[in-house]
């Protein structure tokens, strides 16, 4: 497998976790020894977190009040440079609260990720994640 490909399926580890609330398999994802001090993660709308510990608090916060959420993935744009690599994508989310039966909600994000190799295994260091509040494109017509 390449380093491209390596890093997509790191990702891809990410959004299962995620996806089925497994904080143990977060921990994995999540950089740890000489990079835990600089974890950095922005959830969308929140203010920025950094340290392992922090970030990986707030995931566990969020997987214990979601109770359903799907990913799917568009405009996943990987560059390996070394021992560092950054995916670039946009997530197309359909979520669900467990108050209301059947009602199910969409939206998307945009992201940055930074992956870090260590250890032999790509390893997530920095997560950004912005809303896109308009979800149609202005295709130049009025």
């Amino acid at each position: 497998m390449d380093d491209a490909a390596a890093v997509e399926a790191a990702n891809a580890k990410f959004y299962t976790a995620f996806e089925t609330g497994d904080l143990d398999l977060m921990h994995e994802v999540w950089a740890d020894g000489d990079y835990a001090e600089g974890v950095t993660c922005v959830h969308p709308g929140w203010t920025m977190l950094r340290g392992r510990g922090e970030v990986l608090r707030s995931w566990a916060l969020i997987m214990a009040n979601t109770a359903y959420i799907q990913f799917v993935l568009t405009e996943v744009h990987t560059e390996v440079r070394g021992d560092f690599a950054i995916l670039t994508c946009e997530e197309n989310i359909l979520t669900a609260d467990r108050d209301e039966e059947g009602f199910l909600a969409g939206g998307s994000v945009v992201t940055t990720k930074v992956f870090v190799r260590d250890e032999g295994q790509w390893r997530l260091w920095v997560h950004h994640g912005s809303p896109v509040l308009n979800g149609t494109q202005d295709d130049g017509s009025d």
